[in-house]
């Protein structure tokens, strides 16, 4: 029993997700072997290639050297804001928001460790840069994997659907930045440790990147994943056995209960009210409801209302913002910093800027 808890405490999401399905199959049963039906098995195998991918790329050690290179340019606080902002948002779009936050963050505080930096400050606006830049392609969070895969259109076409709302939020964070933070000095002369690169692992990871995006392009993420694990686990074993298996238990888990509560006739009968027939409906509903479930799953539960992809994309999108459950990507950030006190600063920026995308992105929503 103690060791069940422990597992709850440490993986609160699928535990909720456990529970909340033995409810629903106590008071809405349905037959066990219709359950797989429910998940959206693109999706899923389209991520799973992601994390092998991005996971390799991480092994490789190339992030963190091109990371260390590039800070030796900057000469202070306020350049150095801008360029973890740009890193994070740039590495987000292709190797997902969460990949960035493992490689930004720990290099933030690394360089905090060499000269003195407002480290809980810039970790707040690495999260808020994940969020924005991720926005900007189908690999850059989970929501926009699983809205690329169901609406059915090209990787080309998504970028330039969302590339004017990743646009305008990246420049309103760069003018957040400014106020934020001083052109205060900075001497980083003592990062000299060396960060050793696996070219070979890098170089097969680009490739193999490439190849396996043109795959899932055409809706083939399944011969890609089958190339990638079995190529993995034949070259670099520990690639395939380190990924987040967790986490792709969780989306399994997620799109089975989120598509039986939207199944659910009083949810039907109360989204049939509110109706997310219009674009702005569907934007607002996904913004909205990102603030109490987090964005992947709104994302998931709205999909079954309307057909709106873009609406609900730019909704779940700035719902990343605000409260920090919008997006797991801001509980990552937090978490990773292990600094005191940031819940609420991330709030104080975080909600602001939140309000602020609303309405920006409601705009842009309707005149483009």
């Amino acid at each position: 029993m103690r060791g069940l808890l422990a597992f709850a405490a440490k993986e609160p999401v699928l535990s909720v997700l456990v529970v909340a399905l033995i409810a629903l199959q106590c008071l809405h049963p349905r037959p066990w072997t219709t359950l797989p039906a429910l998940v959206d098995w693109q999706t899923v195998l389209t991520l799973t290639g992601l994390l092998i991918l991005t996971k390799a790329v991480e092994s490789s050690g190339f992030l963190m050297w091109m990371a260390h290179r590039v800070v030796h340019r900057i000469q202070s606080e306020r350049g150095l804001a801008y360029l973890m902002i740009g890193l994070a948002a740039a590495l987000s779009t292709l190797l997902t928001n969460d990949v960035a936050l493992f490689v930004v963050v720990p290099l933030t505080l690394s360089l905090h460790k060499l000269t003195p930096l407002p480290i809980r400050r810039l970790v707040i606006f690495i999260a808020l840069a994940v969020n924005a830049g991720s926005i900007l392609t189908p690999l850059g969070n989970p929501q926009n994997l699983f809205l690329w895969q169901t609406s059915g259109v090209s990787f080309i076409r998504f970028v330039w659907a969302l590339g004017p709302l990743c646009a305008a939020l990246m420049v309103m964070l760069y003018l957040l930045t400014a106020a934020a933070f001083r052109a205060k000095p900075l001497d980083l002369s003592k990062d000299v440790e060396p960060h050793p690169v696996d070219r070979p692992l890098v170089g097969v990871a680009a490739l193999l990147f490439v190849a396996f995006v043109l795959l899932a392009d055409v809706h083939h993420a399944g011969i890609g994943v089958a190339g990638v694990g079995i190529g993995f686990l034949l070259w670099r074993s520990k690639i395939v056995l380190k990924i987040d298996w967790l986490l792709l238990l969780i989306f399994v888990f997620m799109f089975i209960v989120l598509r039986s509560v939207a199944a659910l006739p009083w949810v039907q009968e109360v989204i049939g009210q509110i109706g997310l027939q219009t674009p702005l409906r569907a934007y607002a509903a996904g913004a909205i409801l990102s603030q109490g479930i987090s964005n992947v799953p709104a994302a998931i539960m709205l999909a079954e209302f309307t057909k709106d992809w873009r609406a609900l994309a730019f909704g779940v999108s700035v719902g990343g913002f605000g409260i920090a459950i919008g997006s797991l990507a801001n509980l990552i950030a937090v978490r990773l910093s292990k600094e005191r006190g940031m819940w609420l600063q991330f709030h104080l920026f975080s909600m602001p800027f939140w309000i602020a995308s609303g309405i920006v992105g409601g705009w842009l929503l309707l005149h483009l």
